[in-house]
């Protein structure tokens, strides 16, 4: 069918002036709706804004053709094609729009969901609009719709201009669809006539062109099928009738027609592409040798078609077996359409000899056609609906007259083969399509593997083979493409009507290595992106050479050429021989265009190849192929493919390396990601490649749709970030994976101290002979045997774990930011992010172990083992991971400024999680004992134990010293006075509660200290005291509370003194040269503090609670002078009925030994502040009455009794100790009888050890109250008794007891600092002197001391006691010692197992 160029376009005119800039926006009048607009395909013409550029090209260029050449109407061919194709994808476009606003109906079936019906476009009456579509293509006028539906036609009725506005613009899109089907239908025609040849290796440019255009076509009518045509027609009529007095709308009765022609669409365009059937039948022909060598998977690989070197010679770097085909293989996609759409369309053209074989050889791989986006057809349903019934038409036409011809028959048989092609290849489509393209994907998975790797290393091969390499991109594509477009995929089986699901391994790892593949080699090309150009400009100069040389040949001269056609040949060649001459790698090609030359050799294309031409193609090629080369036209078509890698080398890797139509497939694409990128096959540095395909998105949408733009790109970024939290969420998993008991965990088990033990213990009961039951082999693994051969699995695993995390940190530090629209994603930043809060995770995890506190030494341990981890990650990131980690442990260990060292106010925030845990386990648990597991201080160990475990551990095994120092070596000066400050909490309230009680107390307290001389007025008072009981329990925990805060405070010391000793010696000197002040200043005061909580200074128990009852504002008045005789009314408790002394562990096994702290810090504390506000009170009354003296004397007569005015406290202190101590000697003593013993011993110890403790209060002045022959005897008999518990006291001691109580009764001087005690044993008498002399404070935590060195260098055990050699004992006369008269009971004692006072 030929018709002339100028009368095709006739109607295209008309339209586009009739049509010509209809509004479509339902804000448009109805009066306007007839009237005469500008062009409405303006828009359609710019629908896609990713179009091709030779389109952009020839759309420039159109200007500059002369409107007066013969020729004009050819070129302008060209144009219309790129137009028509970028109007196609406007129209498909449109529709996809309106498909997602009408909730994907399905109009053949008359599926409507309700939202549908709530969009907006169609009035909301289902049954009425139901009735007019089922009823198409009748008129609605003549349907009786009032029978129908009443109340929804009087609701069209009331609302008929909005409804009429509402589906106008989707009216319009019907419209455009009509004319675009008219038009493109007549440029097809035009060109199936015109054109001479269509083969690829003739007029491979001109054959793309034209079978976009036919594609185009067939895809708009085939997406076209979806949308509601039939209810917007007559729905839309309806309502314009009722507008118009029954008018019938101008465009109705066409519009009917042309849905009624296209319904099916399948059947308007086999009878439409009838006429350009054979047409297409040559083209798929034509095709075919490159369809089948894309197919053959084993010939790709042998053959070595996409390998940068020969194959069977690896020693030759350059390819060049098979270039042309190379350059095929890049459309072999577009090929592959042409062969599905063509045949669907076509199918008479199945019928000739190859056709069966070429569509056999796709229709086995393919179970869907993409149609527009993620739009698509079942392949084999379509096929059986509507090309086998013609087949089969043809079949039985054959049949009919095989009688007479012979090529009936053969055209009989041939129709039967097609016909069982398509009943069986369904079913191999849907058991071997996935196994054939998994085997596709290895192969390009191993050869874009090896071009990463061979043009890495020689870059100077990849401008050679660019096009080999663009073939490889787009079989990637296409294969990735594929994969997505089949997931989910449900198909219905041939010769049934059960549907199955195709079953498509969502977990293939081939899908990340192709991924990454391509963006490498995009990259590639993108970083030599100057050799590639300076490579094709090269190869257009020597073209021009070889051009100019062919026009110049013998043919070419006799050639009768027309002065338009040479003018064009000559323009090419002086745009290629303008080109500049690369010289040296430094060639600017960045401001060269091809553009002209590319639009120039179109238009020779169009000319020579059009039948009305008196020149064609096949001339030119006859006068210029007798040189012996490359004819001119084989010269002109590779010059243009070379030429778009000068200018257009983006746009070609958009074409064949472009993924953007993956965002209609984002969900599966996250779920194979996820599957896929840790999975065993796979590899997470792959994960750039997949975060890089999220920026290519925007690109889908389109000018025609703006909404587009916005929900494409948050649908892009929050694919990104799905992505992004999966990586990272990887990433934690990897760290964990080696952070766990069964990673490196598993290596350090069987390093600690405790499997040595274990297998030692085992050894030794092995080795014993009763020892025949026990195993003598221990399933205990060795350190090392992780190395032997049979046990690798695990270091396999590690090590692998290690290759895949320190790659996927490598590929996050190297990947350049993503680019989503305005979103930027730096993904080192939320790597440093996943490492931070993965650690703030994983602290808060390990903390605690079934549901308890997890040991600060394993802590410890667990937290090194994690920063080992991210030290290995720092190799490959350029980033300070250990200094987050740092802030990380720094913010769980601030809870806010460090008291009375930081003025600043503690910001609004939430820190803290993990040191208020520990600090409140600590607390309830140790301090408190609020579980009442029995929390007992030993003095000996230096730690608190349990009887029972507190949660999962003994006491010990948290409060032990090494313990407390890996806390404090996490949690540093925060977490010490985060837990201090907890500790000073707790004792504000029980010092509250004793300076109540006390002042309660305060009329018997009076009383008891003007009273103490009279026994029976004392006992009296004593008993008017209340809450005696409360107020015990209530010291006992104050002790028990400075034991563990002196504890915390020796730690910290050590801790300080390890890894600061500068600092350290600072405050120790400081401490030790520290001015004194009474009251002290604040600075003192908070250098102090400091030096008190970090374990520098000496008395710390004081300073704590001195601390507090500054705060809370106790201690002074006259009431807190009574507190020692509270403290000696302290002996008449009940407490000591059960108190029972341990040597094993120095002290009480009710605590009771920690009541000798609060004596000794309160006392001392409360004198303290005492004299304090004394002072204070002093210097305000001495300021008001000395105006006259100057501010310098004042100072000075400040220093001066500061400096003196240290001494009354002491002496205070000290009277205050020596009152307790007389007072509670005389209620202990002549408490005492027979009936009532037991307790005596508990309290005469614990007196020992208060001495022991306190500065104030020398051992000498308990001698004067407790004889020494008592607290000898105690002790002697304890140590040599060796019971672990000090009991009842033997009777056959009840003599000497009585001797030495009646001893110490006739004692009256209350305080003196020397004693002298007359002993008569045996006849001898002697002198004993006791010099007043305390013991050095230097560990206020050791009561006794177990080593003790003697004069003759032996070491013995010592009780609490400690009467050791150095003890001097003379004579009356200075002469003869105690041991010169028979068996000393000193001499004896000096030896024994008794006795902890030290005497010097």
């Amino acid at each position: 069918m030929a018709v002339d160029s100028s009368n095709s376009y006739q109607f295209m005119g008309k339209s586009q002036q009739r049509f010509m800039n209809q509004d479509l926006s339902p804000d448009a009048s109805v009066k306007s709706r007839d009237s005469d607009n500008t062009s409405r395909w303006s828009e359609p013409f710019n629908a896609d804004a990713n179009s091709s550029s030779t389109s952009s090209h020839w759309k420039r260029a159109h200007s500059s053709v002369p409107s007066s050449s013969r020729n004009f109407h050819k070129v302008r061919h060209m144009q219309w094609v790129f137009q028509l194709v970028d109007v196609a994808a406007g129209l498909m476009a449109k529709m996809y729009r309106l498909n997602q606003k009408l909730d994907y109906p399905e109009p053949t079936l008359f599926q409507f969901s309700d939202a549908f019906w709530k969009a907006g476009v169609i009035p909301n009456c289902p049954k009425l609009c139901m009735h007019i579509a089922k009823k198409f293509p009748e008129h609605p006028g003549k349907l009786q719709l009032e029978k129908v539906d009443k109340l929804a036609l009087d609701t069209l009725y009331e609302n008929v201009e909005v409804y009429l506005e509402n589906l106008e613009p989707w009216l319009m899109l019907l419209l455009d669809l009509m004319t675009f089907r008219e038009q493109a239908l007549r440029l097809i025609l035009d060109l199936s006539s015109t054109v001479i040849t269509l083969l690829p290796h003739q007029n491979s440019l001109i054959l793309h062109a034209f079978m976009d255009l036919f594609c185009a076509f067939v895809r708009v009518n085939l997406v076209s099928d979806k949308v509601p045509r039939k209810m917007i027609v007559q729905i839309y009529n309806l309502m314009h009738t009722m507008l118009r007095s029954g008018r019938d709308y101008e465009f109705y009765h066409r519009l009917v027609q042309f849905i009624d022609s296209y319904d099916p669409p399948l059947k308007g365009l086999h009878e439409d592409l009838n006429f350009v059937s054979p047409r297409i039948g040559e083209v798929l022909e034509a095709v075919g040798p490159i369809v089948f060598l894309a197919a053959d998977t084993q010939k790709l690989r042998n053959e070595g078609f996409l390998s940068p070197f020969h194959p069977r010679y690896p020693d030759i770097l350059t390819n060049s077996a098979h270039p042309m085909r190379a350059q095929d293989l890049v459309n072999v996609s577009a090929h592959r359409e042409w062969v599905l759409l063509g045949y669907l369309v076509c199918p008479s053209e199945l019928l000739r000899i190859t056709g069966i074989d070429i569509a056999m050889a796709v229709l086995k791989e393919n179970l869907v056609l993409s149609l527009y986006r993620d739009e698509s057809i079942l392949l084999h349903e379509e096929y059986q609906l509507y090309v086998l019934p013609k087949i089969l038409e043809s079949k039985k036409v054959a049949k009919a007259g095989r009688s007479k011809q012979k090529e009936a028959d053969a055209e009989y048989n041939l129709a039967k083969q097609v016909e069982k092609m398509i009943c069986d290849v369904h079913d191999q489509a849907i058991i071997c399509g996935d196994s054939i393209h998994r085997e596709r994907r290895i192969l390009l998975k191993q050869e874009i593997t090896r071009m990463v790797l061979f043009f890495g290393d020689q870059p100077s091969l990849l401008a050679p083979n660019i096009q080999m390499v663009f073939s490889a991109l787009a079989l990637a594509r296409s294969e990735v493409m594929w994969y997505f477009q089949h997931i989910g995929v449900v198909s219905v089986k041939s010769k049934s009507t059960r549907t199955i699901s195709v079953e498509i391994d969502a977990s293939d790892p081939t899908i990340g290595f192709l991924l990454d593949g391509m963006d490498k080699l995009c990259c590639l090309i993108r970083k030599y992106v100057s050799a590639i150009r300076g490579y094709a400009l090269a190869y257009l100069t020597a073209a021009a050479e070889r051009m100019r040389f062919l026009l110049g040949s013998p043919g070419m001269v006799a050639l009768d050429i027309d002065v338009e056609l040479r003018g064009l040949l000559q323009q090419i060649l002086s745009c290629l021989e303008k080109l500049p001459r690369p010289q040296g790698e430094n060639v600017s090609t960045e401001m060269v265009d091809l553009s002209d030359f590319r639009k120039d050799w179109l238009s020779v294309l169009m000319v020579v190849t059009s039948s009305r031409s008196p020149i064609n193609i096949r001339h030119l090629e006859k006068a210029t192929i007798s040189t012996g080369k490359e004819g001119l036209v084989s010269e002109g078509n590779a010059a243009y493919v070379w030429s778009r890698s000068v200018d257009e080398i983006e746009d070609q890797l958009s074409k064949h390396a472009c993924l953007k139509q993956l965002y209609y497939y984002r969900q599966h694409l996250t779920v194979v990601f996820r599957n896929t990128m840790f999975g065993p096959e796979g590899r997470p540095q792959h994960c750039c490649a997949w975060l890089g395909i999220a920026s290519s998105f925007p690109d889908n949408a389109t000018v025609s749709v703006p909404e587009e733009v916005i929900k494409i790109g948050r649908d892009a970024v929050s694919y990104v970030e799905s992505l992004i939290e999966s990586i990272m969420g990887g990433l934690e998993g990897l760290i964990n994976i080696l952070d766990s008991e069964g990673g490196f965990g598993s290596l350090e088990y069987k390093l600690l101290p405790e499997q040595a033990a274990i297998r030692m213990n085992h050894a030794a009961k092995v080795a014993m002979p009763s020892a025949k039951s026990i195993k003598s082999s221990l399933d205990l693994p060795f350190p090392g045997n992780e190395s032997e051969p049979a046990s690798r699995d695990t270091i396999k695993m590690l090590e692998a774990a290690v290759q895949r995390l320190t790659s996927l940190c490598s590929a996050l530090n190297e990947m350049e930011p993503i680019c989503v629209l305005n979103h930027v994603f730096v993904l080192r930043e939320y790597l440093r992010d996943c490492v931070l809060s993965n650690f703030r995770r994983r602290l808060i995890t390990i903390l605690k172990i079934d549901r308890d506190l997890q040991r600060p030494s394993v802590l410890e341990s667990l937290i090194r083992r994690h920063m080992n981890i991210i030290h290995l990650v720092e190799q490959h990131v350029s980033m300070d991971l250990t200094q987050g980690l740092r802030e990380v442990l720094l913010s769980e260990s601030f809870c806010g400024p460090v008291h009375g060292l930081h003025s600043f106010e503690k910001p609004v925030q939430n820190t803290g999680t993990v040191i208020t845990i520990i600090c409140d386990w600590y607390l309830e648990n140790v301090v408190k004992d609020a579980n009442g597991v029995g929390i007992l201080f030993t003095p000996i160990d230096k730690c608190f134990k349990s009887a029972r475990p507190v949660g999962g551990f003994f006491a010990e095994s948290v409060t032990d010293i090494s313990e407390l120092k890996a806390f404090v070596r996490l949690f540093g000066l925060y977490g010490v006075d985060k837990l201090d400050g907890m500790i000073q909490e707790h004792l504000t309230a029980l010092l509250n509660c004793i300076d109540i009680t006390l002042r309660t107390n305060k009329e018997p307290l009076e009383a008891l200290s003007a009273k103490m001389d009279n026994e029976t007025e004392r006992d009296s008072c004593l008993k008017q005291i209340q809450e005696l009981e409360d107020l015990i329990n209530f010291s006992i925990q104050v002790g028990q509370a400075l034991c563990f805060s002196s504890l915390l405070a020796e730690a910290a010391g050590q801790v300080l003194d390890a890894n600061a000793p500068l600092l350290f010696s600072l405050l120790s000197n400081f401490t030790k040269h520290i001015p004194v002040s009474l009251p002290e200043k604040e600075d003192i005061r908070k250098m102090k503090t400091l030096s008190s909580t970090l374990g520098v200074s000496l008395d710390h128990d004081i300073a704590l609670v001195h601390s507090i009852l500054l705060d809370m504002g106790g201690a002074g008045d006259v009431t807190w002078s009574l507190l020692p005789y509270l403290c000696a009314a302290y002996m008449t408790s009940n407490i000591w009925s059960t108190s029972a002394f341990s040597i094993s562990t120095g002290g009480f096994n009710n605590n009771v030994h920690c009541l000798a702290r609060f004596i000794n810090a309160v006392i001392a504390a409360s004198e303290l502040v005492r004299e304090e506000r004394k002072e204070l009170q002093k210097q305000l009354l001495s300021q008001q009455q000395s105006n006259v003296n100057s501010l310098e004397l004042n100072e000075l007569e400040a220093e001066l009794q500061n400096l003196e005015g240290l001494m009354p406290v002491e002496v205070n202190i000290k009277m205050a100790m020596k009152v307790f101590l007389k007072c509670a000697s005389e209620i202990i003593l002549e408490s005492w009888n027979d009936n009532n013993r037991s307790p005596l011993v508990a309290k005469l110890i614990f007196l020992d050890q208060l001495c022991e403790l306190s500065k104030y209060l020398p051992r000498s002045t308990l001698e004067v109250h407790v004889p020494y022959a008592l607290l000898r005897s105690i002790y002697q008999q304890y140590y040599e008794n060796s019971v672990p518990t000090l009991v009842l006291i033997s009777p056959p001691r009840r003599n000497s007891l009585g001797v030495s109580l009646s001893h110490a009764s006739s004692r009256n001087s209350p305080f003196y600092s020397d004693v002298s005690m007359e002993s008569s044993e045996g006849g001898t008498s002697s002198t004993l002197k006791f010099p007043s002399q305390r013991k050095s404070p230097t560990l206020d935590l050791e009561y006794p001391t177990t080593n003790v060195k003697h004069g003759g260098g032996g070491v013995r055990l010592s009780g609490p006691l400690d009467y050791g050699g150095m003890r001097k004992v003379s004579n009356t006369d200075n002469q003869n010692s105690v041991g010169t008269s028979g068996p000393s009971p000193l001499r004896r004692f000096s030896i024994s197992r008794s006795g902890p006072v030290t005497y010097k």
